[in-house]
């Protein structure tokens, strides 16, 4: 569909590609959902006759996402897609592209905010201390669980650790989120205790010349990846619910356990490496439900 759109239309994509890429530095994943956007709007554009980024106006945009509406798009996909004109609309204007940012005044629906499901701090604790033991996968599951639940990282920020970005004087560990932003978060004395048996008795067994300076390994050494950690806590927390959960889901669980400690918002945000408080608040009705729950099991006057 990209190569079937008028030379014009088809320039303006790959500026706005390059400029993802390069200035914003943004995800290969984040700039593939762009792209794959942009290219039914543009596709859109050239369907009704217009062959240059200047006749894209917010009428057609707003005709655009009718339509999706129309053919019973998820609100959440027309949020996206809109979120994404928007975007590509700031930047051709920039550019002179446009002689207008024509999508500044465009709406889009709301997408349905979700509860995020979490696991309680004892379930957390036996989904852990189940993948206790002293062979090599044990203990790299156990470690993978600890710093998970223990620090709220994303599981692409988990795989990419190497030795070297572990401190364990300060009990801290180094990572590199979206765009590339670097951010210290520490851990506590179970994660430390599992980093100890992972690099004396398990790290070593299964350690070659493809491991590199990676952390955590699979058994033929090679660095591990995004798919293999979420089926070990998949699997692992299964033990403690019925079907277990997500990395994001002990993400959210350890967010979810420090607010309810008492942990100020604002630190909590730092740790996650939210970009926006609006973005960690959800967390706060994640806690908020937990007390109304447990306020309507024990008031007397619930």
């Amino acid at each position: 569909m990209r190569a079937e759109l008028p030379d014009a239309l088809g320039q303006a994509l790959d500026g706005f590609e390059r400029h993802l890429r390069l200035e914003r530095n943004r995800s290969e994943h984040t700039v593939s959902a762009y792209l794959g956007d942009l290219t039914l709007l543009l596709s859109a554009l050239a369907d009704s006759g217009h062959r240059d980024p200047r006749d894209l106006s917010l009428a057609a945009l707003r005709s655009w996402l009718a339509g999706m509406h129309s053919a019973g798009a998820a609100r959440s996909t027309i949020a996206r897609r809109a979120a994404a004109a928007r975007t590509f609309s700031a930047w051709a204007y920039g550019r002179g592209l446009l002689a207008s940012d024509v999508a500044e005044l465009l709406a889009s629906p709301r997408p349905h905010r979700t509860i995020p499901a979490v696991l309680s701090s004892a379930e957390a604790a036996i989904a852990i201390e189940r993948a206790d033991g002293a062979e090599p996968l044990q203990l790299r599951d156990r470690l993978i669980l600890e710093l998970l639940y223990g620090t709220g990282i994303r599981v692409a920020e988990l795989v990419g650790l190497d030795l070297a970005d572990i401190d364990r004087h300060r009990r801290v560990v180094t990572v590199v989120g979206k765009g590339d932003k670097q951010r210290t978060v520490p851990f506590g004395l179970p994660a430390d205790d599992g980093l100890q048996a992972w690099l004396d008795h398990g790290r070593p067994l299964w350690a070659n010349e493809d491991s590199h300076s990676a952390l955590l390994l699979g058994p033929r050494g090679r660095r591990l990846d995004q798919r293999a950690a979420r089926e070990v806590v998949r699997r692992r927390t299964a033990t403690a619910t019925s079907e277990g959960v997500s990395p994001h889901g002990l993400r959210h669980s350890a967010a979810t356990h420090l607010l309810d400690g008492g942990a100020d918002l604002r630190a909590v945000q730092e740790l996650l490496g939210h970009a926006s408080l609006a973005t960690t608040q959800i967390y706060t009705h994640v806690s908020v439900e937990r007390l109304r729950t447990g306020f309507d099991r024990a008031h007397p006057r619930a």
